[in-house]
Formats: structure tokens, C-alpha cells, sequence
């Protein structure tokens, strides 16, 4: 009795073995479908971008595939008086600045929201975009705002050399000067990446270096709420909030338009001033 019932044992375990590795073999050799893309975990589904031609494209990448966990404190600590974070605790007011613009899809959207709370803000522009779509920079400009070097094609600054990185930002500036009539002295590197040689060379060429103290993550696409959340819950005087109005040709800024609703609000009930990062830190905003 032992025996046949090892024997049946033997054989279910026999099968179940078979079974198991033909499943595997399948699986293994089983093609992804090439109409299916792959997105990070954060990623939005995308079918339907809101592409737009002419519009200049970022060199380095979009954020998710290029940014890293990057810090610029240590830079602040070697070079106090060129890399800035954040401004004076002794009063509440904070500055909302925004990345990559201007977009014709989102930009403009942020313009008016600013507009309608009356709210002062910093963009950093791409140079190649200033040049595509100047008439939204001078809008910023016509609507109070201030205007910083962005860098002119967004790559990735510590990859290149030093020569690159004159180009980039002397292109940009003597475009903007064109647009808005003055030299910026505020620049902000593409996805913060810096190093100390790149810090040094943007001091001879007499620009402040901003950077920030509260990251929103907008580029993550969270809902609207998320981003609100994560200025809320990080919110000090002095502090400068990174967003961005401007987009890879597949991304999508409309959570970051539609934050600002209830980030404003939200401060200036708290009773924070909004102000520009110029004022904030009380440095020149042109040269």
C-alpha cells in the first residue's frame, strides 16, 4: 500500500514539474507588444499628447529620464555668494518660479491664474523656446513677472564641457536681451546639475545661481492635490518653489495649472506674500 501510493506520488510531482516549466518556457519566450509602452510608475497614460510642431524640444532629456536625486547644498556651502536656495526666514514670503517654458500649450495657461490672484512670479526659460514663442516671454514681462537664463537647447550641463555651457547661456542671454530689453543676471541648470567648475564659470559671467527648497515634483504628472500637498507640507519663509510650465512634447502640465488654484489661496491665507526670486533675496535681476 505504501508503495503504490509513493508510486502516485511520484508521478503527481512528475507532472506538476512539467506543467511548471512548460509555463515558465512560455513565458520567457513570450514578446511584449510593441504597441504597449513601458512608463514609470508615475507616468500618466499618454495616447493622446498634446504635441506641437515648431515647439523646441529638451536636449538632455525629459525629466524622468535624465533627473537623479540631486542635491545642490554642498555647492551653496562652497559658493555662498552664487548659488542661492532659498531666501531670508525673517518674513513670510515665498516665490513660486517655473522651469522650461515657454509652452504655447501651458505657459500661458499659467499666466493667467497669476494674473487672476495677482501673484508675481520667476520663469526660467529655454533660450530656443524664447526664440520660437517670444511674444509669450514679453507677456511675462508686460505682466510684472521676471525672466532667468534657462540655458538654450536644456541638456545636461555636467556632461558637456565648460565651452558649452558659455554657449548655452550667452546664447540665451543675448536672446533674451533682444526680447525683453535687459541682460538676466539669474540662471537655473537643467535638472539643477552643477558642479564647481560650472559654478565658477556662471560667476564670471556674473549670474546669480538659483536653485530651490521645495521641489514639487510636477514633472511626475501627480494629481493636482499632490502637487498643492507637497508645498504645503514643506512650506517655510523664504522659500522658493520649483515648477514647471513648460514640457517635453509628450507631457503634460495641466496638474501644475490647476495646483496653483489651491496653492495660492492656501498661502495667502496662511498670510505669505508672493514675490518674485529677485525681491525674495533682494539681489539684481539683470545685469
Amino acid at each position: 500500500m505504501k508503495k503504490k501510493f509513493l508510486k502516485v506520488l511520484l508521478v503527481t510531482a512528475f507532472l506538476i514539474s512539467m506543467f511548471v516549466q512548460a509555463s515558465v518556457s512560455v513565458m520567457a519566450n513570450e514578446q511584449p507588444r510593441d504597441d504597449v509602452k513601458q512608463e514609470w510608475w508615475f507616468k500618466k497614460d499618454k495616447d493622446n499628447p498634446r504635441k506641437v510642431e515648431g515647439l523646441p524640444d529638451l536636449e538632455g532629456g525629459d525629466e524622468e529620464a535624465v533627473r537623479g536625486p540631486v542635491s545642490n547644498i554642498v555647492l551653496q556651502q562652497q559658493y555662498p555668494d552664487t548659488v542661492i536656495l532659498r531666501g531670508p526666514d525673517t518674513a513670510n514670503r515665498v516665490a513660486l518660479t517655473f522651469d522650461d517654458g515657454p509652452d504655447p500649450r501651458y505657459t500661458e495657461q499659467v499666466l493667467d491664474v497669476l494674473a487672476q490672484y495677482n501673484v508675481p512670479a520667476t520663469f526660467f526659460v529655454m533660450g530656443s523656446r524664447a526664440e520660437a514663442y517670444p511674444d509669450i516671454v514679453r507677456r511675462m514681462i508686460n505682466e510684472g513677472h521676471i525672466v532667468g537664463n534657462h540655458s538654450y537647447w536644456h541638456p545636461n550641463l555636467v556632461e558637456g564641457d565648460l565651452a558649452t555651457l558659455e554657449r548655452e547661456v550667452t546664447q540665451t542671454e543675448e536672446l533674451l536681451n533682444n526680447i525683453i530689453g535687459y541682460r538676466t543676471s539669474l540662471f537655473r541648470a537643467p535638472y539643477g546639475f552643477l558642479d564647481g567648475q560650472s559654478v565658477e564659470k556662471l560667476a564670471e559671467l556674473n549670474y546669480n545661481v538659483i536653485g530651490w527648497s521645495i521641489d514639487t515634483l510636477d514633472w511626475r504628472e501627480p494629481p493636482p492635490e499632490d502637487i498643492a500637498f507637497s508645498v504645503l507640507s514643506n512650506l517655510h519663509p523664504g522659500a522658493i518653489v520649483l515648477l514647471h510650465d513648460g514640457a517635453e512634447w509628450d507631457g503634460d502640465r495641466t496638474p501644475t495649472v490647476e495646483s496653483l488654484h489651491q496653492i495660492i489661496p492656501e498661502l495667502q491665507a496662511l498670510g505669505f506674500e508672493f514675490t518674485t526670486v529677485p525681491n525674495l533675496l533682494n539681489i539684481p535681476y539683470q545685469k
